[in-house]
């Protein structure tokens, strides 16, 4: 019996690491005007921001629904698996709650159902570490308790060009998302339990790089054992340097630099730029 990993689109893997560890990928929708698209089979995270930032139409999000992943789950037993499969927090989404309502309905074969806590590529690294350690051959005992201490290891901070966005998407209230109208404020927030919290903000993007790189160090000085992901929305140049300045200031492992796709890309909207690592 093989083991299969699971995961949603919100996880922001980049599309030739999904093929490469063979993971399959079930999507959420994304909602513009009268019309629904799937998160970065139908709708490219590049034309995506295009879209929002030309147009004042303010997308939706949809999560993904039970019998859709009945039918995944189905298709994996079938093949003789068993399986892992690693969502959205949900604190934000239904989707994990959709997962589960699955595997209880169908009745059938070895899955197991995880709740990330966490957001895009902070899911991405937890969902490659189960398929490289599937690759390897580890039990499904094994991995699952992997996942778990990563899930209580797994630290994010992230900058947003607005907080209109996530204020306008229900993840902040009118007062969190409050910053003054001051030009070129950068707001710092992070993920705690699963939930956003602004814990400072800044000017200018020298100084979202500095705060980044403090907070990395607040929980370690070497990552050499570890992959670090960072991830944009359309903010490539960004990201680039944060990347140049993570490997001057420390030791890695490996980082990763991905898109932010459609629908985290809704909440978090364009220029955002974010770190995850494990302390």
């Amino acid at each position: 019996m093989g083991i299969k990993i699971i995961t949603d689109s919100t996880a922001d893997i980049p599309p030739e690491l999904l093929e490469k560890y063979d993971i399959r990928r079930v999507p959420l929708s994304v909602i513009i005007g009268d019309k629904s698209y799937k998160d970065w089979e139908e709708l490219a995270p590049k034309e995506f921001y295009k879209i929002i930032r030309e147009t004042d139409v303010i997308p939706k999000t949809s999560q993904v629904i039970p019998q859709t992943f009945m039918e995944v789950y189905k298709e994996e037993i079938q093949k003789g698996n068993s399986i892992i499969s690693i969502h959205l927090t949900s604190k934000a989404s239904g989707t994990y709650q959709s997962a589960l309502i699955a595997k209880e309905t169908l009745g059938e074969g070895d899955i197991t159902v995880i709740d990330s806590k966490g957001y895009s590529l902070g899911i991405g690294l937890m969902v490659l570490e189960a398929a490289k350690m599937a690759k390897e051959g580890k039990t499904k005992d094994e991995i699952v308790n992997k996942i778990y201490d990563m899930i209580d290891r797994i630290k994010y901070i992230f900058s947003v060009d607005s907080l209109d966005y996530l204020r306008k998407g229900g993840r902040l209230s009118y007062a969190q998302a409050f910053v003054g109208g001051m030009l070129n404020i950068k707001p710092i927030l992070w993920v705690k339990d699963g939930e956003l919290e602004v814990i400072d903000k800044v000017r200018g993007s020298k100084k979202v790089i500095e705060k980044f790189l403090d907070f990395m160090a607040s929980f370690r000085n070497d990552f050499q054992d570890q992959t670090i992901g960072i991830m944009h929305g359309d903010n490539i140049d960004m990201a680039l340097q944060i990347k140049e300045a993570i490997l001057q200031r420390f030791k890695v492992g490996d980082i990763i630099v991905a898109e932010i796709g459609c629908v985290i890309g809704t909440h978090a909207g364009p220029g955002t730029v974010a770190v995850t690592f494990q302390k």
